[in-house]
């Protein structure tokens, strides 16, 4: 059974690991004590039983958030993780007031870019040369939020 809940301190480093073994480009575990420290950041980890099997990393301001990484593990994929931490942040969005979610994904990964079009998400336009190692286009995404 897949529970999501927000990262704590003591999470950190499994999502460094989890990092090195998804992203070529991975934040390094200092980067990632950074990001859980600002207070315009939220972190969610999917977790089945006490494993850590995908996190969420969203930064906001006013009414907008950003999705800046979101990764589940080899094997636990297509198994509903990513949308139960999706629903999670939605939640959070409501009691912060945030009306907006954004976010860039590699214009290759169409499986990513198939999965947020099912979860309201629409293209926006295309940002030449966002990503390095490989280089590759970034599809930029939103969606609007409440009820």
């Amino acid at each position: 059974m897949v529970t999501v809940r927000q990262i704590g301190e003591q999470d950190i480093e499994k999502i460094a690991g989890l990092e090195r073994e998804i992203f070529p480009d991975s934040w390094s575990y200092e980067a990632l004590c950074d990001t859980y420290g600002q207070n315009n950041s939220v972190l969610f980890g999917a977790f089945d039983d006490d494993r850590l099997i995908g996190y969420l990393i969203v930064y906001y301001v006013l009414d907008e958030g950003e999705i800046a990484r979101i990764a589940v593990r080899e094997g636990s994929r297509r198994e509903g993780a990513a949308g139960h931490m999706l629903l999670a942040l939605e939640n959070f969005c409501e009691e912060k007031g945030i009306t907006k979610l954004l976010l860039e994904v590699r214009e290759s990964n169409e499986a990513a870019i198939a999965f947020y079009k099912d979860h309201g998400f629409e293209e926006d336009g295309v940002r030449k040369g966002y990503y390095a190692d490989p280089a590759e286009d970034a599809v930029l995404m939103s969606r609007g939020l409440g009820r």
